[in-house]
């Protein structure tokens, strides 16, 4: 059995789902409020978009990519401890409540365990002078991004990347799952 959450992929490896790729292009949506105010709808939703760069990990499933079944990609970000430290204690603050160190170990307690629906932890790793800290994947932000470009992006770039090895990719494909499906009921038993 292996210690390792992770292992190193060469740059021409074919992509799959846990893939880890920092500094991926991709579309996202300026903050704020969007109203139609007469145009066209079509035109409201382009002028939202901004090109920005997320550190991603690949969501869609393997098989779909091995086979081609898929034009797009899915991708959720994932940031490090260290940034997601600092969000929380923003948000934290923001809510006029105290970051206490107690109280990040027991967000952290809670992550691990599963209990935050909308993130998961992935393990620290390190292979043959890879270093990977520990990371926040974030499951309320999604992209996608279509799969020729992403494949070209890697190959382009030339450079090796970390990706989840069994059990770990589909744990996280579980986790991403959950905060799928969970159900709100409007009237409790």
């Amino acid at each position: 059995m292996t210690d390792t959450w992770y292992e190193v992929v060469e740059a021409g490896t074919s992509l799959t789902q846990s893939d880890l790729i920092f500094a991926c292009p991709v579309l996202a949506w300026e903050s704020g409020t969007l109203e139609l105010e007469g145009r066209r709808e079509t035109e409201v939703l382009r002028g939202a978009t901004i090109a920005t760069a997320s550190d991603v990990v690949v969501m869609t499933q393997a098989c779909d990519l091995e086979h081609k079944n898929v034009e797009n990609v899915i991708l959720c970000p994932h940031v490090s401890l260290a940034e997601h430290y600092t969000n929380w204690k923003e948000n934290m603050e923001g809510s006029s409540q105290n970051p206490t160190k107690k109280a990040w170990g027991a967000h952290c307690e809670e992550i691990c365990k599963g209990f935050m629906w909308n993130v998961m932890m992935l393990n620290h790793g390190q292979i043959d002078g890879y270093n990977l800290d520990i990371r926040i994947v974030y499951f309320d932000e999604v992209f996608t991004v279509p799969i020729s470009f992403l494949e070209s992006l890697v190959e382009k770039r030339a450079i090796s990347r970390f990706r989840l090895l069994p059990p770990y990719r589909e744990d996280l494909s579980q986790a991403f799952a959950r905060f799928f499906m969970r159900v709100g009921l409007p009237v409790p038993i």
